[in-house]
């Protein structure tokens, strides 16, 4: 069985569940944590400045951009692995790219794609290598296959890769601020606790209607791009 059991023979823990932990932490060796999308340029002009308006940015990105783009399109990546549907999986890739604003934010997804890639296939999961091309454009495409082949429902798929997000650019609002770690939680749990309706948004979306612009996030980060001093590589 691939369930662990309680003594008395009823489910314990999913080993999805584990697996999709493992997926989105932060120690995973795909250089998130060297960027902040664009957050370092927001914080340099003021317009981040403090918890709230912290908040206020990454959930203006949840609701505008993750929710109509990243979340709908992690979800079609998945369904075109499950089918073994290598231009599927392809043609939302290069839709995902064509809608990164700027080219430091195209170069953070292929950067950390070939970095996803790699590591699948340092997993060994089945049919990494002979996928490589196709998911090292895209770490969403990595994770969506990823997901597929560890079986973890769309949903908790989908909830996680917005969590792990989320934690990420509030680890680097922590340091560029700076938040304390305690405002820095407090703003990871409210936005926690709005990733379950951007899911649900995500999910009822039809093809026609995935899409985004973040005019702000697109200044920051073309402004970013020239930034004299930055910690952050987006």
């Amino acid at each position: 069985m691939d369930t662990a059991t309680t003594e008395g023979g009823g489910p314990l823990l999913s080993p999805a569940l584990l697996r999709l932990l493992h997926l989105v932490s932060p120690s995973l060796p795909v250089g998130a944590f060297t960027y902040s999308q664009a957050l370092e340029w927001a914080v340099e002009a003021g317009w981040v400045a403090d918890a709230a308006a912290t908040e206020h940015w990454l959930m203006g990105e949840l609701n505008a951009t993750l929710a109509h783009l990243d979340l709908p399109v992690a979800a079609r990546m998945m369904a075109a692995v499950a089918a073994d549907d290598r231009d599927g999986l392809a043609q939302w890739t290069h839709l995902l790219l064509a809608a990164r604003e700027t080219s430091e934010l195209r170069a953070e997804e292929g950067q950390r794609g070939r970095a996803m890639a790699d590591l699948l296939r340092a997993w060994d999961l089945p049919g990494s290598a002979d996928w490589r091309d196709l998911l090292a454009p895209s770490q969403t495409a990595g994770f969506a296959f990823a997901a597929v082949r560890w079986q973890i429902p769309v949903a908790e798929a989908l909830g996680g890769l917005a969590f792990a997000w989320a934690e990420n650019l509030v680890l680097a609002a922590v340091k560029l601020v700076p938040l304390g770690q305690s405002d820095g939680q407090r703003v990871l749990m409210r936005i926690a606790g709005q990733i379950p309706a951007a899911v649900d948004l995500a999910r009822g979306l039809g093809d026609d209607d995935i899409g985004a612009s973040s005019p702000a996030l697109a200044i920051a980060s073309a402004c970013h791009e020239r930034q004299y001093t930055r910690l952050f590589r987006s």
